[in-house]
Parts: structure tokens; sequence; C-alpha cells
């Protein structure tokens, strides 16, 4: 039986994040709120629970999982960042952005994408993610709530406990997040190439950048 904790929005209570980062550590899922759709997320060393959100997304081992992260420190600790890319990620984060970047060594093979060899990076401008970094003082590895033959993520928490208690180990509800899932921007060529428009402005990044 997984657990269902309701937050404060703006300002979370302490003694549930201290749980929740506590399950992470763990080896739990799960699941929680971000400023774009409520996210699958678990420890980045935890190939266990990795297979899990793999199982309930129903995805293969080409899909872009996002490191999720507290700020472009631990950014560039995975990912290889030159001096035009910083400038966007300094721009821009935190916000409702993906990056893919290539990878560094310092990634577990297992992150990367199989064929590119890029990870998918996001640092998120919302307090219960904010708080549950900090707390848990490393990235999260995560992907976007969206199930099997769905066209939209879940939004309503309670609802998602209902449909995945047997799935997941915790569910934090941090109010409605949305449907909009975030823009993806791929920074791992020599420019900027919008994948995905969602609900980060991408206007931005229809120019050249790396002058």
């Amino acid at each position: 039986m997984s657990i269902y904790l309701q937050l404060h929005p703006v300002s979370p209570q302490l003694r549930f994040i201290r749980q929740a980062a506590a399950l992470l550590r763990s080896g739990a899922v799960l699941v929680y709120p971000t400023d774009s759709c409520y996210a699958l997320g678990c420890h980045i060393g935890d190939k266990q629970a990795l297979d899990r959100i793999r199982a309930i997304r129903q995805t293969d081992r080409n899909h872009h999982f996002t490191l999720v992260c507290r700020d472009l420190t631990e950014v560039g600790h995975y990912a290889l960042v030159d001096n035009w890319q910083y400038r966007l990620l300094r721009a821009h984060t935190p916000g409702p952005y993906t990056f893919l970047l290539k990878a560094s060594k310092q990634t577990p093979r297992r992150l990367k994408h199989e064929r590119s060899g890029t990870i998918g990076l996001r640092v998120p401008d919302h307090p219960v993610t904010a708080m549950l970094l900090k707390e848990l003082g490393e990235p999260i590895m995560s992907s976007t709530l969206l199930l099997p033959g769905d066209e939209l993520p879940m939004t309503d928490a309670k609802e998602i406990y209902i449909q995945l208690e047997r799935e997941v180990d915790m569910v934090l509800d941090g109010g409605n997040c949305g449907l909009v899932p975030t823009s993806v921007i791929d920074l791992s060529t020599d420019q900027a190439i919008i994948v995905r428009i969602g609900r980060g402005d991408v206007t931005p990044f229809a120019a050249p950048q790396n002058v």
C-alpha cells in the first residue's frame, strides 16, 4: 500500500519532504508535482526503481528519462556544457524546460540515451520539488506521469493515488499542476533545436545561439 501525503503547494511541510527523501533513498518510486505536470521519480542510482517506472509508462530502453536537478552546478556535473549552452540554461532555469545535452563521463551508462549518448536535464520552478531536491542532496531520475493510452498527463493527485497505489510507493499531492508538459530543447549539437513545444516559451531558442 502506497502513502498519500497532501502538501501545502507554497510552503511544503518539512516532515513530509523528509519522509519522501528517505523513501527515495531506500529505492521507492514517487509521484511528485513539478512546474509543468506530475512526474514519476526515483533515486538516480536505483536500476530496479528505474525499471518500475519503465513498466508503469510501458516504455523501452530508448525512452529519455530526465534528471531533475537543484541548480546548474548539478546540471554541469552530469552534462557537457559549453559557454553558449550555459548562457541559455542560466537564462531559463528554473523553469518548465527539459534540455537534452551530451552526458558527461560521471553519468552512469544506464541513464544515457542508448543511441545518442544524451541525457535530459531540468531545474523545475516548484516549491515542493525544490525542497525535495534540497533535502535529498542529489538529482531525481524522472519521467512525466503519462500513462499508456493517455494523451494528457494526470493532474489530480488523489486520482493518481487511486489508480497507482499498487505501483508506486508514495504520492505527494502539491495541488493541480496543469496538463502541459515541459518544452524540450536539444542542446546536444552546435545549436538549439526545439524538440517539443510545451509550457515554456520557445522563442529564445529559435535563433542561432552558438555565437
